[in-house]
């Protein structure tokens, strides 16, 4: 059913940029058609949207400073852990010892693997193989839900080798599995495995992962947060397995048997023993072995890396490869992440820009105070327990005071001591499970943050009820010192709004001021949000965006924050007579977007947010104040019957 939406001509009228369009029939393409001519979408990358054009140049600046670390051009700040990431590029950037090297690093650990005889030898070896092999179930150790003072063992399922459980369903799943098929008997081969036996494995794996995409979670299933909490006995849980020792796994592995364990899966533990059994072992084997030499081949030579390539290609539909100093960056980052997101934040982020976005961030918490306390369909009752949860929030900008401790435990074994960039990451995993192990016996440190201050990008945590925004977003178009007011309650002041939203998503609000999962709403108010709710899952649900059709329940906690993050940055600006139009001009800018096919439908299957044009277009379409600001009328494209606007907060 077509929705009734800016769109009415099909979904190629959100994606083909048109110079002219009028912000009465698409105020996204009024605002971004010219970006959208102009803008080339890098060859080693699948889209360009305006996260993505910042992330671009955060990633010139860090590469270029690690470049010059790297050669001694520049002296490294001394900065906790920030020489041990560029001991680690420089390992990434050898690229004459990582070709010489081959498949070598790999094969002690592949020969490990190959050299499993049975079901009972994988019993037998599990624990050793689980900080450098996939397994067909997970542990990790994070906060309570119901008590988020202390940490708890959580288990799930695997992922799927395509994107998503529905991804199976569609036309595109037999090429895409022919092709992770070939790419992964092309590098069993390149690393000694006869083409018979690599075949063999590959064709095993293929046959293990339809097992396991008919019984894990789907990204649907997995947004709904709260639904992941689901306590046993660990004595329960272990009687679950009727064929794989779980419990001589866990002694192993964690060191004892706790008391108490969180299933996240609650149906891939009931078909657990369909899954993991002697039968299967073939296929569990061969699944494994494709697993590690496809995740292994980026750590190895030029040549695996671009035999791995074709399966993401496929995927993301990007034509080219990174360059090898480019990937070299981004392993340095992805392990020492916080290290370079305090490094970003010292060097690039001033001080007047953070003072200026804390002063934004509490006129937005005053105006979403006040909105609760005018709030026309909460009771008393609930109105005062959302602000009392509200003024609990605590606030990370920018970067970390402090680094947090694992980053002390990564210590870089360099070329000249023998150490080659699969065996440090290896050492990394290890050292990173004992860490997360190691939580299990201490309080929640609640000052660690969630994301590093380089990324483009900000964060709800529900359970520690905090809101991270890094130092890398608060930049142009979100926000910038020299732009006006109303431009940035369009960029950043959204942003921050949408944060706050998410404590009262439809996951954040069943969570409480300190972070538990509880219910402090009373009944006839969580019915009225549920119904609520419902309105913003129809909303989005089933809208044709290019190839694909979105899911209203996968992306509606995003886009109650969406809702409610425009909702109080039009308040704020109005309290300040602030112009409108240009908060709504830059609402539509900061979703500007350009994405390639293949990675449209890759997202679309993963992603919990709605695609940018449609976060721009829908959202600003049940703001009645845009009606009168930009005089829309019923014969207009962005025209929304007011019975079919959504107001939440």
């Amino acid at each position: 059913m077509k929705k009734n939406f800016a769109v009415r001509g099909g979904s190629g009228d959100v994606i083909e940029p048109k110079v002219g369009t009028r912000p009465q029939d698409n105020i996204y393409l009024a605002v971004n058609s010219e970006w959208i001519e102009k803008t080339k979408i890098p060859s080693d990358r699948s889209r360009m949207a305006s996260f993505d054009g910042i992330d671009v140049n955060v990633e010139k600046h860090l590469m270029q400073d690690f470049a010059d670390f790297a050669t001694g051009k520049k002296e490294i700040p001394a900065i906790p852990n920030l020489a041990e990431a560029v001991k680690l590029y420089q390992l990434a950037s050898d690229f004459d010892k990582r070709n010489r090297e081959g498949a070598e690093p790999i094969k002690a650990d592949l020969n490990i693997l190959t050299g499993i005889k049975d079901f009972s030898d994988f019993n037998l070896t599990a624990p050793d193989l689980t900080t450098f092999a996939s397994l067909p179930f997970g542990f990790d150790v994070e906060p309570d839900m119901k008590n988020t003072k202390v940490n708890v063992l959580y288990f799930a399922g695997p992922g799927t080798f395509l994107p998503d459980t529905t991804t199976y369903q569609t036309a595109d799943a037999p090429k895409l599995l022919a092709i992770l098929q070939q790419q992964s008997v092309k590098l069993l081969q390149m690393a000694g495995i006869a083409e018979d036996e690599a075949q063999k494995y590959a064709a095993a794996a293929i046959k293990f992962d339809a097992k396991l995409a008919k019984v894990v979670k789907s990204s649907e299933e997995w947004a709904d947060y709260p639904a992941t909490y689901n306590p046993m006995a660990i004595a329960d849980f272990e009687d679950k397995f009727s064929e794989f020792k779980i419990q001589y796994y866990l002694k192993e592995v964690i060191g004892e048997e706790p008391e108490r364990i969180i299933v996240e899966e609650p149906r891939y533990l009931d078909h657990i023993n369909e899954i993991i059994n002697k039968d299967n072992f073939a296929e569990i084997k061969g699944w494994m072995i494709v697993n590690f030499i496809n995740g292994a081949a980026s750590d190895l030579s030029q040549e695996f890396r671009e035999a791995a390539f074709p399966f993401s290609q496929a995927l993301s539909g990007q034509p080219k490869l990174a360059e090898g100093n480019k990937q070299a960056y981004h392993i340095a980052n992805g392990s020492f992440s916080e290290v370079v997101g305090v490094y970003y934040g010292k060097e690039y982020f001033g001080a007047d820009a953070k003072k200026d976005v804390e002063d934004m961030i509490q006129r937005m918490l005053d105006v979403y105070k006040d909105r609760l306390q005018q709030n026309s369909w909460l009771s008393a009752e609930t109105k005062k327990k959302a602000i009392i949860k509200l003024e609990a929030l605590e606030l990370k900008i920018g970067y970390p005071d402090k680094i947090e401790e694992i980053y002390n435990r990564l210590k870089v074994i360099p070329a000249s001591q023998g150490g080659s960039l699969y065996s440090n990451e290896r050492a990394f995993a290890v050292a990173e499970q004992k860490y997360n192990i190691e939580q299990l016996h201490q309080k929640v440190d609640r000052t660690v943050w969630a994301m590093p201050g380089n990324l483009v990008n900000a964060c709800y945590d529900p359970q520690r009820n905090d809101l991270t925004f890094p130092a890398a977003i608060l930049q142009a178009p979100f926000y910038d010192l020299k732009q006006d007011r109303a431009t940035n309650f369009g960029g950043i002041g959204t942003v921050i709004a949408h944060e706050v939203s998410h404590a009262f998503d439809n996951n954040g609000a069943q969570f409480d001021e300190l972070g538990n999962m509880t219910n402090w709403w009373t009944e006839a108010d969580y019915a009225e949000f549920k119904k609520r709710t419902q309105e913003e899952i129809d909303l989005f649900d089933g809208i044709e965006y290019g190839p694909v059709k979105l899911n209203g329940k996968q992306i509606v906690s995003e886009n109650i924050a969406d809702q409610g993050g425009l909702t109080a940055a039009v308040e704020a600006a109005k309290n300040e007579n602030d112009d409108l139009k240009k908060l709504f001009e830059n609402f539509a800018r900061i979703w500007a977007n350009k994405q390639l096919t293949e990675s449209i439908k890759t997202q679309t299957a993963v992603d919990v947010h709605a695609p940018g044009p449609l976060r721009a277009n829908v959202q600003i379409q049940c703001q009645d104040d845009f009606y009168k600001v930009f005089a829309v009328t019923p014969e207009d494209g962005m025209w929304l019957d007011p019975d079919k606007r959504v107001d939440i907060w």
